[in-house]
C-alpha cells in the first residue's frame, strides 16, 4: 500500500485550546490516522505526524492548515525556532510502497491549493524544490519571518508559488518531500546558552562537523535549560548514538551533564543502530514512537 506520511508545523505552541483544535481537525478525517503530536511554549511551535492515502492526506492537510491560519497571528508570534509563517512546514514523506515521485505530486498539489484556497505564498524545498539552492530548508527559511518581506521582494527570492505580498498575519509556507527525518534535541543541564549554541556549530554538517546533522543552540526559558535542537537528515548514515556521545563530550569539556535528550514525532527503529533508549537518556519514549509501529498497523 502506497502510504504518504505528513508532519505540519505549525507556529502555536502555548495555546492548548488551539493546539487540540488542530488534532481534532486530523481525527475527523477517517483515512487518516494522526500518530502523534505535541507542542513547545519555548520554541512556541507545534508538530503533527499522521499519515493515510495521498488524497486523504492532501485533503486533511489543507483543512488543518486552513484553521491554523484562522487562528494563529504571526504578528503576535514569539519563539526561539525559526519560522516563516502561521503553516510553517508541510513536508511529505513517502512510506512502505510510495515513491519520492509520489511526495513530490503531493507536494506541489498541496501548495497550489494552499494558495489558491488561502493566499499563503509557498516555497517548495527538499525533493520538492523548483529553484537551485532550496533543497535544503534553511536556505528557503533563512531570515525567517522577521525578513520575509524584504526576502519576498527581491526576484530571485520570490516563492514559487503566489504573488510575492508579504501578509503580516499569516507570512507564508515551506512545503517540500523528503524521507523520513529525525528531530531530536539534547536538553544540557545548564541554562548556558552560548554553550548550546558552540555545541550545535561544532555538531553540524556545514561547520565541519557530523554528516547529515543539522543543529541550533536554543534556550528554553520556561525550564532554565540550554537545549541542542537538531534535524537528522540521514539516520542511516548518521544514528543518534554518535551525535549523543559527541554533545556529551563536548558538554563535558565544561564540566556540563546531559540532562536528557527528547524526540518529536516519530522515529525509523534504525536510527537506534547501536544503543537503547536508556543510553541516550530519552525521554516518554514507547514503542508508539517507532515509525515502524504504525505504518504495520495502518497496513492491516
Amino acid at each position: 500500500m502506497k502510504i504518504i506520511e505528513c508532519v505540519p508545523n505549525f507556529s502555536e505552541g502555548c495555546d492548548q485550546k488551539k493546539i487540540a483544535a488542530i488534532a481534532k481537525v486530523f481525527e475527523s478525517f477517517p483515512g487518516v490516522r494522526l500518530v502523534d503530536y505535541s507542542g513547545d511554549a519555548d520554541h512556541n511551535r507545534s508538530v503533527y505526524t499522521f499519515l493515510g492515502k495521498a488524497e486523504d492526506v492532501l485533503e486533511a492537510a489543507l483543512a488543518a492548515a486552513g484553521l491554523a491560519l484562522e487562528i494563529i497571528d504571526m504578528r503576535k508570534q514569539t519563539g526561539v525556532h525559526p519560522r516563516l509563517g502561521a503553516v510553517d512546514v508541510v513536508p511529505f514523506i513517502p512510506l512502505s510502497t510510495a515513491k519520492m515521485k509520489d511526495a513530490v505530486d503531493i507536494a506541489h498539489r498541496f501548495g497550489r491549493l494552499l494558495y489558491e484556497r488561502f493566499g499563503v505564498p509557498v516555497y517548495f524545498y527538499g525533493a520538492a524544490a523548483r529553484v537551485a539552492g532550496r533543497d535544503e530548508l534553511a536556505n528557503v527559511r533563512r531570515g525567517g519571518y522577521e525578513a520575509l518581506a524584504k526576502k519576498m521582494s527581491i526576484p530571485e527570492d520570490a516563492p514559487d508559488v503566489g504573488e510575492p505580498l508579504f501578509n503580516e498575519r499569516s507570512g507564508a509556507t515551506a512545503v517540500g518531500a523528503r524521507g523520513p527525518l529525525v528531530a531530536y534535541n539534547i536538553n544540557l543541564d545548564s541554562d548556558d546558552l552560548r554553550l548550546a549554541q558552540k555545541i550545535a556549530s561544532q555538531i553540524r554538517e556545514k561547520s565541519g562537523g557530523l554528516k547529515h546533522v543539522r543543529a541550533i543552540g536554543v534556550i528554553l526559558k520556561s525550564r532554565g535549560v540550554a537545549q541542542v535542537s537538531m534535524n537528522l537528515t540521514n539516520y542511516k548514515e548518521t544514528p543518534l548514538k554518535p551525535i549523543y556521545d559527541l554533545v556529551k563530550q563536548l558538554a563535558a569539556e565544561r564540566d556540563v551533564a546531559i540532562l536528557e535528550s527528547e524526540l518529536i514525532g516519530l522515529i525509523p527503529k534504525a536510527a537506534f543502530a547501536g544503543t537503547k533508549p536508556k543510553y541516550l537518556r530519552l525521554k516518554d519514549f514507547d514503542d508508539n514512537r517507532l515509525l515502524e509501529t504504525h505504518i504495520k498497523t495502518f497496513s492491516l
